[in-house]
């Protein structure tokens, strides 16, 4: 027998709830200080896209855990004195989110309060239904009381209507995900550029997104560049056609000399002029497609025919003359309409698969979906789903084949987003670094992390080689990932090993014990034994990691004289 699943309601929480599981984070001191610095930077930006996507569960989760790290714990840090400026930033804009956590407060405490007015509408109609079914004895009664606790309880497919995202199953909406990430990244991509031609200060535009109206003033930069970009990249088609038309190439003739003379063309052609940011025409203008030749004359339009001699303004048009085919007649169909055809999915199907129109297709807006978490950590907390570009490894390992050669392993990072509740990989940035047999350090790790802060990215894990390793994860590895898991619980770190099989992996540090345990460990040697045997995991089969195919990917190489720097 086939079984549906039902929807799970998740339960709002109360603001009281939301900053409890904000202090519910491992703070170590042995973590340097400033990787604590760029986890808080990282909440920050996580806060941001959660409040534009409507979640303000999560933007305020972060937005207060930031606070508590920033105000709380970070003043008292071994290193804090180091750190002294950055500290200064990072308080300053705490002050700011402060702001922000007033105006989502009661945003939160209206959404709890609705769920609580439908939670008990819902309890008392089960009441009533129940009184019923116990007083029901006969066979039919029962039956039609359940068949009002089915309409009571789905309704529309859920009892508590709040407008909340669909919840999707990352692993069965892979190509839905890219569709998605696609065109929130490309629109992103046209908001950054947008707000560097505008010209904003950094402190202006973290003013802007710390008050609470980003959000709307980054949509209209980005409908107005829009426009421009079309506006521009119309103008250059019609110079690029103008100079095809100029060149000899365009015009086709015999094989003699002559046929390599153009013609002279009298076509005048438009000019657009191009726009600036702000200064777009009220409307669009209409520019008619070009013709394949040049056109030197154009034929003026006929004459209009003159108007009847007989043609009164008083008197009142003249019926038109009476048809003289037979009308067919009326015949009216007395046969009962067809019975329709029973619809293949239930009314009670789960958030996992996706209903869309036939002929509409998905809503691509992220706000419109939150993907689940696809694994859990040893401690029970949820793991987002990181969606993997598979091409990714393979580029990665054709840069590092030089150095593989000699025997040289090589490193990279995996940067992108956060779209939907999901982490997505779009960039693969290769630092400048150092590099022997069996470690390789990343140079000026401060370039990699400013290139991040321009393009708005995350760090989402790392990549390396092992040229003549197998694939695992060394005890150099675990501590380098150590940091990476700190700043956010979904980093993955790939391990590329060409000559052995397996050729790669995905891995985490397990928690616990395995992070608590790396972090504990003051050992530096490049191999050496750590107390627990489980420090590490596959993050890939079974984990929170999911190959995207479709997903694209850029790859930036920072490292001096490469074509990406």
């Amino acid at each position: 027998m086939s079984t549906t699943k039902r929807p799970t309601m998740v339960r709002p929480l109360k603001v009281e709830e939301i900053v409890s599981r904000a202090q519910q984070f491992d703070y170590n001191i042995l973590t340097p200080m400033l990787s604590w610095l760029r986890t808080a930077d990282a909440m920050q930006r996580q806060a941001d896209i959660y409040e534009r996507e409507g979640d303000d569960q999560k933007a305020y989760e972060l937005l207060f855990r930031k606070a508590d790290l920033v105000l709380g714990k970070l003043p008292h840090h071994p290193q804090a004195h180091e750190q002294e400026a950055a500290l200064r930033d990072a308080r300053r804009t705490v002050v700011k989110n402060l702001e922000r956590l007033e105006t989502l407060k009661p945003r939160i405490n209206k959404r709890y309060a609705r769920f609580e007015e439908a939670l008990e509408k819902r309890q008392e109609r089960q009441a009533e239904l129940s009184k019923r079914h116990t007083a029901q004895v006969d066979g039919l009664g029962i039956s039609e009381d359940i068949g009002r606790l089915s309409l009571a309880r789905n309704g529309s497919g859920s009892w508590f209507d709040d407008n909340s995202q669909q919840s999707l199953d990352a692993g069965t909406n892979r190509d839905l995900a890219v569709k998605i990430a696609k065109k929130e990244i490309k629109r992103r991509d046209v908001a950054r550029r947008a707000v560097r031609q505008a010209g904003l200060s950094p402190e202006e535009e973290q003013d802007r997104r710390t008050g609470g109206f980003w959000s709307q003033w980054e949509d209209e930069l980005v409908t107005k560049t829009t426009r421009s970009n079309s506006v521009d990249d119309l103008s250059q088609q019609i110079i690029d056609t103008r100079r095809r038309m100029d060149s000899p190439r365009h015009f086709k003739g015999s094989s003699s000399g002559d046929s390599a003379t153009p013609r002279a063309s009298t076509y005048r052609y438009p000019t657009v002029q191009p726009p600036t940011l702000f200064e777009l025409p009220g409307d669009s203008p209409i520019i008619q497609e070009l013709p394949a030749e040049p056109v030197l004359t154009q034929p003026s339009p006929p004459p209009l025919p003159p108007p009847p001699a007989e043609l009164n303004a008083d008197a009142p048009p003249k019926l038109p003359p009476k048809p003289t085919q037979r009308q067919p007649s009326l015949s009216i169909d007395t046969r009962p309409p067809p019975i329709p055809a029973k619809s293949t999915e239930s009314d009670e199907s789960g958030p996992d698969s996706l209903s869309t129109s036939a002929t509409t297709g998905p809503d691509l807006s992220p706000p419109s979906y939150s993907f689940k978490p696809a694994a859990y950590l040893e401690n029970g907390c949820a793991l987002r789903t990181i969606f993997l570009p598979p091409e990714l490894r393979h580029s990665f390992v054709s840069i590092a084949a030089s150095n593989t050669k000699r025997n040289l392993e090589t490193c990279g990072f995996l940067c992108g987003t956060l779209i939907s509740n999901a982490l997505f990989v779009s960039k693969l940035v290769i630092p400048e670094q150092e590099s022997t047999s069996d470690t390789c350090e990343m140079v000026n790790e401060s370039a990699l992390f400013d290139y991040c802060d321009r393009e708005e990215l995350m760090v989402l894990g790392w990549i390396h080689t092992h040229p003549t390793q197998t694939c695992f994860m060394s005890s150099r590895d675990l501590h380098t990932h150590s940091a990476y898991q700190v700043m956010m619980p979904e980093s993955i770190a790939i391990v590329c090993a060409p000559s052995k099989d397996p050729s790669w992996g995905v891995f985490r540090l397990t928690d616990p014990p395995g992070l608590k345990t790396v972090l504990n460990c003051k050992q530096t040697g490049i191999f050496h034994p750590h107390a627990e045997a489980n420090t590490y995991t596959d993050a890939l089969r079974p984990g929170h990691v999911f190959e995207a195919k479709g997903l694209d990917f850029e790859i930036v190489d920072l490292r001096p004289g490469r074509w990406g720097n």
